[in-house]
Order: structure tokens, then sequence, then C-alpha cells
């Protein structure tokens, strides 16, 4: 499930194909859902196109034409939109649905129907909310670590437990000076300047480069461990409960090929 607005949905795509393809992830693409609908966007239109080139189901259901048509915010409309997704991918079986790039909260109704995994682009126990939130967040705690990790989607967001994470240093060479020049200057006067604020950037394109390859190697645990969620728990295919796993070094050595 993605609402495909760009290139980082793209990107997962792309990836996940491209190493299934080569025989390196023992997996299948059911279905691929968006909350968007042709022509709302150049970004999703634009991912549509590449999944139906790459011959995958495509299902989508417009959430602004939704809550348009019904008027009302979010919140109000959450729970019977997803009621309605539900409907619309009721005909594919999956082991698990992988929220990508997915711009809306579920609420509770569909993960205690469908096992289902969020990426989240922080350590596990750290800063809830979109990538934007969880960076700005970390310039304003002068922080020298960021992570991704993937986790169970409950009705709380960003919770649930967590499959597996990476971590990597927003330090050295290529941040230290970035860090310097805000050494005076408040969150919100960085937030001036927005997503092109050169140290948000940077940390922006550290985490990004990681978030490929670190679903692949989520997949590839799932694929080779046959884990599944079991009242709320993960289990690998023996029924024993799993803790979360580390995998930085699988992360970066699958980096260091590109």
């Amino acid at each position: 499930m993605s609402t495909g607005r760009g290139e980082g949905s793209r990107g997962f795509l792309e990836y996940v194909q491209r190493h299934i393809a080569a025989g390196e992830l023992d997996a299948r693409v059911e279905f691929v859902f968006s909350n968007r609908e042709r022509g709302e966007a150049e970004g999703s239109d634009q991912f549509f196109r590449m999944v139906e080139g790459f011959g995958i189901p495509l299902v989508t259901l417009s959430f602004e034409r939704y809550r348009a048509d019904r008027g009302g915010g979010f919140n109000k409309h959450r729970l019977p939109f997803h009621r309605e997704v539900m409907a619309a991918i009721a005909g594919y079986e999956v082991d698990f649905i992988v929220l990508a790039g997915y711009m809306l909260f579920t609420g509770a109704e569909m993960p205690q129907k469908y096992p289902m995994l969020n990426l989240h682009p922080a350590l596990p126990g750290y800063h809830a909310g979109t990538w934007q939130e969880v960076i700005w967040k970390l310039i304003e705690e002068r922080a020298r670590v960021h992570g991704v990790f993937a986790h169970v989607a409950t009705e709380v967001l960003d919770a649930g437990p967590a499959l597996a994470y990476c971590s990597f240093r927003i330090t050295g060479p290529a941040f230290d000076h970035l860090w310097s020049e805000v050494s005076d200057r408040s969150v919100l006067e960085l937030q001036v300047l927005g997503e092109e604020q050169p140290l948000f950037k940077a940390i922006r394109q550290a985490g990004l480069k990681r978030e490929r390859p670190f679903l692949l190697e989520c997949l590839r645990l799932i694929s080779s461990e046959g884990i599944t969620i079991r009242e709320g728990h993960l289990v690998d295919r023996a029924g024993n409960e799993i803790e979360a796993r580390d995998i930085t070094e699988a992360v970066e050595r699958r980096l260091a090929l590109y």
C-alpha cells in the first residue's frame, strides 16, 4: 500500500521487483493499493504506470474524492474509507501488507484483519510522525544517530512490535560542517527554508538511500524465517516470538554494492 507520491514509492517497488526477478527474494507482489486515482497528481500517475508495467494488479480508491463527496475531515472518514479498501482487496490472499509511503493512518480495523508491516524513518522508540517531523526533531535535539525500522501496524500510530531496524550516524565529513552552520540557530529559524535546508536535506538523503535495501532485507528475513503475526506478536515458523533484529550490517553491505 502506497500513496505513490513520487520517487520514494517508485524506488521501493522497482528495487523489490528487481531483486525478485534476480531470484534474491522469494516473494511476489500480489497487488498495489493507492489512496489516489489517476489524474490526481503526476507523481502517483507515474507510480501507477510503473505498477502496470510490472504486470501487478493495481487497486485505487481516492481518499480526497471520498472525503469531498461526503464532507468533513480525515478522522470522520478513516474507518469507513478503509472498510471500502478492505472490500476492494478482499479477493487477494497475502502473507503481509507492507505500508511503504502510505500517507494515511488506517485505524484499528484493518490491522486486525490483515498482517501489516509499516516502515518508519526513525529508530525504535523514537519519534512518531511524518519523516519531515522526525528530521526536524533530530535537528532540534542535535542527534548524532538516525535510523529506519519496520514494525507491525496497530491502532497506535508508529507503534507495534518491531521486526527489524538499521542505524547510521549523522555526523562525520558529510555532516559536521552542516551542524556547525546551524549551531546557533533554532529549529524555527531553520524551518523557514523547509526541506531545502542543507542539514535537513543531508539527513533525508542518508535515510532515503537506506530505506530500499532495508525493506528488501526485512522481506528476506520474513521469507527465510517464515515470520508471521500471531495475536499481535511476530513469530517465526516454529512459533517462537522474535525480538527486533538489527540488520544494519546487511543494509550497509547492500548499499556498498551500488
